[in-house]
């Protein structure tokens, strides 16, 4: 096929599509060029279904290389390793709004990649990403049931922002990725400062309306372009058998759900349920495949329908609770005694320990990429042991589910952090999952705040996070406050949402369907809002405010100011008086090149003593003040001496006394104190020191063999 190229213009700027000229033996393919910023997105499917699964096997990379900005890999291995955590996150963006758009029993492995070839200094390449990713799977044989648009909404002062370049989402108070249909809005991911949630709903109303057009276009395009899909086989149900399914399940559902107010006993008893159910139709000792795989569905529909209906028309949900009921909070901070900062954050049964660790200025994370490099001076992590759902797994490296769920909650307290110039820490969180049912990452957010503030910190408000729900029936909706696993699994929406009184911080939307309009969004956000302030008070009730003090075992941090030019007299020849002062001390010190000098001690006494060294090294050497100072060379021409450990003069054999000039044996030797004043300070620093004047004429001068000169 010859390059064909689809352009569309959204809010001012064209987004370019090419095909039909690389990758040509992949399912479907597009270069994407905006401005200088340009991805390659590649969709490819396996040509066989896999067996013995129920779920879609997509898988969504997303590669930065760094020769797109011009850049060579640091360290030892000059190759791109594995994914960062960047990669990883943008990875999860696209893949999100993709996976609900694909039909029931497509099994088909699907693999997009999308590779960034070009990066220039405006235009974030994800967006571009995510749209390349829709084209080329709408391009490919995949059966997808799109395509989706995405764009990115800013917003400065008033304005809203499509598409904002790196500067404006710095300096904006939002940054909220959007992504949908021509019909309905599929997910959202925001970052935002604050912001009420009513300017939430009208930015995603503002971006969906240029989303209509790209996904429209990309429509448009595919039909003529794409390749003929792939017919998806639906497994055959006959309606006699789902009819006599639910007339013996659904008694027996409400039974359990009635008796089990506990996740393991719920799930052991519906197990339970179930293999009776397929034992019925399957004597023991016999096998057959299809009409298992056909049993097991048949039952996880009636139970998937009885629970939504039940939701739906009696307003009660699995454990009981009504559709805004919270469930029981318990709360704890200062659990564990040698930790800087602890808090313990229980919401029925997810349970999560949020513990904070204070470290100086030069601890922070150094951020490498195809942006500018930046250091992070605040870190969240997440992880989720197997225990935490009673399971044995072995433990691996970070699952990218735990570095998304970690990166959310960072995003959420991120506004609230103090600057550096308030308070001079590194602050790294480190929330531990001690038991999972449902929304562990917005009980990370609550456990953040509570840590943060256990450990002194002194954030701007409190955060608190809840996960919304949602039953979408063709007559109507409800929305659930406080999903728990099984609603998760069973409901149409998980959707979280962490913020302060003021305004929402941090804001993440997944569909299980094709998606929803902001009349259902604006209610979620409203009940969210009414949830998040009884659990803020819930919290404020344990600790109000943050500690007047970090905790005794955390660093005291000293900051100082000294002029850029004397940056240099702090670290000396080769670093030799910053390694005197670490070594005697036992202190980090970080200096900026403002001049701005961060001591980190273990301790108080240990810090000022190593302020006071810093203040000897910086002090200026006054013209006409009297040093006792010490020889540090002999030369043939006069003494190099020592006024303080960073400053030395020179004295000259003929600013010496008269009597002891003329004989250098007379001189001192290395090491002694002599008297001297200084005489002068040139334009460069060089300092000019004389004895003339220190002691009266008429008494013969003559020197003392301890270094001194005396009358």
């Amino acid at each position: 096929m010859e390059k064909k190229t689809l352009e569309i213009e959204v809010a001012g700027k064209k987004i370019i599509f090419e095909t039909g000229e690389l990758a040509k033996q992949a399912g479907g393919s597009t270069l994407v060029r905006m401005g200088g910023t340009v991805v390659l997105a590649v969709a490819t499917v396996s040509k066989e279904p896999r067996e013995d699964i129920d779920f879609l096997p997509l898988v969504v990379d997303y590669e930065e290389k760094l020769y797109a900005a011009g850049k060579i890999p640091g360290g030892f291995y000059k190759r791109e390793g594995r994914p960062t955590e960047s990669e990883i996150l943008k990875s999860r963006l696209i893949d999100r709004p993709l996976r609900p758009l694909f039909p029931e029993f497509f099994y088909n492995d699907v693999q997009v990649i999308v590779t960034v070839l070009s990066q220039d200094k405006e235009n974030p390449a994800d967006i571009l990403g995510l749209n390349g990713a829709s084209l080329a799977v709408s391009l490919s044989n995949a059966p997808f049931e799109g395509p989706i648009g995405a764009v990115r909404v800013g917003k400065i002062g008033d304005r809203f922002i499509i598409n904002p370049t790196f500067e404006e989402i710095e300096n904006g108070e939002m940054d909220i990725v959007v992504a949908g249909t021509e019909e309905n809005i599929i997910m959202v991911e925001a970052g935002a400062k604050e912001v009420p949630e009513d300017v939430i709903v009208d930015a995603l109303e503002f971006a969906h309306e240029e989303i209509k057009k790209i996904a429209r276009k990309i429509k448009e395009f595919a039909s003529v372009y794409g390749k003929e899909k792939i017919e998806v086989t639906p497994l055959e149900i006959e309606e006699s058998m789902l009819e006599e399914a639910k007339k013996e399940l659904e008694p027996k559902i409400e039974e359990i759900l009635l008796k089990a107010k506990d996740k393991k006993e719920r799930e052991a008893l519906l197990d339970e349920l179930k293999e009776e159910f397929v034992g019925k139709f399957i004597p023991e000792g016999e096998e057959d495949k299809e009409l298992e795989k056909k049993l097991k569905y048949i039952f996880k529909k009636v139970l998937k329908n009885y629970v939504r209906r039940r939701v739906f028309e009696r307003k009660i949900r699995v454990d009981g609770r009504g559709p805004k009921d919270v469930r029981p909070l318990y709360i704890k901070v200062g659990f564990l005694p040698y930790a800087h900062g602890s808090g313990l954050f229980t919401r029925g049964q997810t349970q999560v320990l949020s513990v904070t660790t204070l470290g100086g200025v030069g601890e922070g994370q150094l951020i490498e990429g195809l942006e500018e490099e930046f250091t992070k001076r605040y870190m969240h992590y997440y992880n989720f042991p197997p225990f935490s759902v009673g399971e044995v797994k072995p433990l691996r490296a970070p699952s990218r589910r735990e570095i998304g769920h970690g990166a959310l909650a960072e995003r959420a307290l991120l506004p609230v952090i103090p600057p550096e110039d308030e308070f001079p820490y590194t602050i790294r969180v480190v929330s531990e999952v001690l038991e999972s049912n449902g929304s562990t990452s917005m009980a990370s957010v609550c456990g953040s705040t509570l840590s943060l503030m256990d450990a002194g910190v002194p954030i701007k408000r409190p955060v608190s996070g809840i996960a919304m729900g949602l039953i979408k029936e063709e007559d109507g909706f409800v929305v659930l406050t406080d999903i728990q696993g099984m609603e998760d699994a069973l409901g149409d929406m998980d959707f979280k949402v962490a913020g302060t009184e003021k305004g929402v911080t941090a804001l993440q939307m997944d569909m299980k369907i094709k998606g929803i309009d902001t009349d259902i969004l604006r209610v979620a956000l409203s009940q969210a809002r009414e949830a998040r302030m009884y659990i803020l008070k819930e919290m404020l009730k344990v600790i109000d405010k943050p500690r007047d003090s970090v905790s005794p075992h955390a660093p005291r941090v000293i900051v100082m100011d000294i002029t850029p030019e004397k940056i240099k007299d702090v670290i000396g020849p080769q670093g030799k008086f910053i390694k005197k002062i670490i070594e005697e001390t036992g202190v980090k010190i970080d200096i900026e090149p403002t001049g701005t000098l961060y001591i980190t001690a273990p301790d108080m006494e240990s810090g000022n003593k190593a302020k006071k060294m810093v203040e000897e090294l910086t002090k200026d050497v006054e013209v006409g003040r009297v040093y006792l100072g010490k020889v540090l060379s002999v030369r043939d021409f006069g003494l190099i001496v020592e006024l303080t450990p960073s400053k030395d003069g020179l004295l000259h054999v003929s600013q010496m006394p008269a009597s002891t000039a003329k004989n250098p044996k007379l001189w001192p030797k290395v090491g002694e104190e002599i008297v001297v004043k200084v005489q002068r300070v040139d334009e460069l620093g060089r300092i000019t020191l004389t004895q003339k004047g220190l002691f009266p004429e008429k008494e013969r001068n003559t020197h003392n063999r301890r270094g001194k000169w005396r009358k």
